[in-house]
């Protein structure tokens, strides 16, 4: 497959993010991929920003539920239509479907609330972790490795990403733990726009989110004929934070059963303030256990 990634991986997530169309239907844009499918977090991101275009500023997103339908192709973009489903005093919900070849590759179902004085509390950011500027970046750790896919890990994706130990791109180091975490950071600065910084979070929480189930099994993501994809996603936003500040993504993998695993996420600024939670489900084979 020919190498298209991006010299600026940065300014092609704004773009992607940047949809055209007006109303209830709009059209994003596909990002280049080494396997030839839209990334998942490009469909949750433009999904986002598709639903919050037709919601008044004032109602931000609070929780996200989304369905991966069909693997979609990166060469076309995706068509997104959102459906009104109701507007009350306070929230207000939309369903959003993307399209390509008139077939659905993702369905989700996301609510959006007036900010409203209440109760609050959180967990404890995890006590250890180390700072992110004492960790390998992705490029640092794979290296001049010139297979296609650690050529994008290291240098296409718009988030810096650096593993609480070690990274499973190739070989899972350690006891066989069914959690990690992970520093993110968007490459380079975002716009202050906070829907911005949302819809890029979204995207971002896809990454590595199965990543505790594989490490529990001693499974990297190289391990021969591994399949896997996300089935599902949910994401609660609770605090407004930057995209492009680090941020300490928490992940573990309560269970693992018939071909299928469950991750569950946490997102948490460096001073400590919990953003977001994910749960995601994944289809995961691997050859020798079929």
């Amino acid at each position: 497959m020919q190498n298209n990634q991006p010299n600026d991986p940065l300014a092609q997530l704004l773009q992607t993010l940047d949809l055209s169309g007006s109303g209830t239907e709009f059209v994003g844009k596909s990002q280049w991929m080494p396997h030839g499918r839209v990334y998942g977090g490009q469909v949750l991101a433009q999904s986002l920003i598709a639903a919050a275009r037709t919601v008044t500023e004032e109602r931000i997103i609070h929780s996200m539920h989304g369905y991966f339908l069909r693997a979609g192709d990166m060469n076309l973009p995706v068509n997104y239509s959102v459906d009104v489903l109701r507007d009350g005093r306070s929230f207000s919900t939309r369903r959003v479907q993307g399209f390509q070849n008139d077939e659905p590759i993702f369905s989700m179902i996301a609510s959006f609330q007036e900010v409203d004085p209440g109760i609050e509390h959180q967990d404890d950011f995890p006590a250890g972790i180390p700072d992110p500027e004492t960790l390998p970046s992705a490029q640092e750790y794979l290296g001049d490795n010139p297979h296609p896919v650690a050529q994008y890990w290291a240098k296409a994706r718009p988030f810096d990403m650096r593993h609480v130990g070690s990274p499973i791109y190739f070989e899972v180091s350690g006891k066989p733990v069914a959690h990690q975490a992970v520093w993110i950071k968007s490459l380079g600065n975002l716009p202050d726009d906070p829907a911005i910084h949302r819809a890029a979070l979204a995207y971002a929480s896809d990454y590595t989110i199965l990543e505790s189930i594989y490490r529990r099994h001693g499974i990297s993501w190289g391990h021969p004929g591994l399949k896997s994809a996300s089935l599902d996603h949910a994401m609660w936003f609770h605090r407004d934070g930057r995209a492009d500040q680090w941020l300490l993504y928490v992940q573990e993998s309560p269970s693992a059963q018939g071909g299928r695993g469950l991750a569950l996420g946490k997102i948490f600024t460096r001073d400590g303030r919990l953003l977001a939670t994910v749960a995601q489900e994944g289809m995961v084979r691997v050859p020798e256990l079929a």
